[in-house]
């Protein structure tokens, strides 16, 4: 398991390799892949980033197989460990295009959504898992989603946890681009190397004129997370999705 760096041009692309977990991050890999983003954004040679998944799948979120029973204080940690990355992402002061093939899920599409733009392959898969395993969603999903759908979809997917093919997501305006499975990679290089030769600095300038368009911001939002992540982490649907998942079977939910 690792976190791939790769130069073409003034094109980085970082690539989660975990094909195995369908490139699930447990806590190191997270770790690892804010300090990769950040190499990157502090490098001048580089005006676009890729980001993208080893394999069949893009993200399919936290590694569930990872986690333990913690307390609220350890919960908290990893939640502030998360947001880190999230923001570091979001903030990237140049332009950074998810390039999703197979599965973005749970905080895998919140790592996708925290990008500037996103290129599907036609066997991309979206989804809100969270509730599937007893939690609500993180990594800043709802925000994001609810900025770009509003509340009514947003909280559709949410609440269904159902899978949104690539689609439906280009025609919510949840991908910017569907391609063929094979062209990825290419496509995804080319619109990046088409970003790289723009003015960086107007890009970045831009971008943040969409992040303080937006009310609350993600700071704001991301301190409400860390509020209720970690007392969702206690609650018994919560270790009964964790073990259904586990057990491959479907969870019998008691709403406490």
């Amino acid at each position: 398991m690792s976190i791939d760096l790769a130069q073409q041009g003034a094109v980085a692309t970082i690539t989660m390799n975990a094909p195995g977990r369908r490139n699930a991050l447990n806590f190191e890999l997270r770790g690892r892949l804010r300090e990769v983003l950040e190499g990157v954004n502090n490098d001048a040679s580089v005006r676009a980033v890729i980001l993208t998944g080893a394999g069949v799948g893009f993200c399919a979120g936290a590694d569930v197989e990872a986690m333990t029973s913690s307390g609220l204080q350890e919960s908290r940690a990893r939640m502030l460990h998360s947001h880190a990355l999230i923001r570091t992402l979001y903030r990237m002061e140049k332009p950074v295009i998810a390039a999703v093939r197979g599965h973005a899920v749970g905080f895998g599409w919140s790592l996708a959504l925290a990008c500037d733009m996103v290129i599907a392959s036609e066997t991309a898969k979206f989804s809100q898992i969270f509730t599937k395993i007893g939690l609500a969603p993180d990594g800043g999903a709802v925000y994001f989603l609810q900025r770009n759908l509003g509340q009514a979809r947003a909280k559709e997917l949410v609440y269904s946890a159902r899978m949104v093919g690539a689609a439906e997501a280009l025609s919510l305006g949840l991908a910017n681009r569907v391609v063929k499975d094979e062209e990825l990679g290419e496509q995804a290089q080319a619109w990046a190397a088409e970003l790289a030769a723009a003015p960086t600095f107007a890009l970045v300038m831009a971008k943040r004129m969409f992040e303080t368009g937006s009310s609350p911001g993600l700071d704001q939002f991301l301190e409400t997370e860390v509020l209720i992540q970690p007392q969702m982490k206690q609650t018994l649907d919560h270790q009964e999705g964790t073990l259904a998942f586990r057990e491959k079977r479907a969870p019998r939910f008691v709403g406490s």
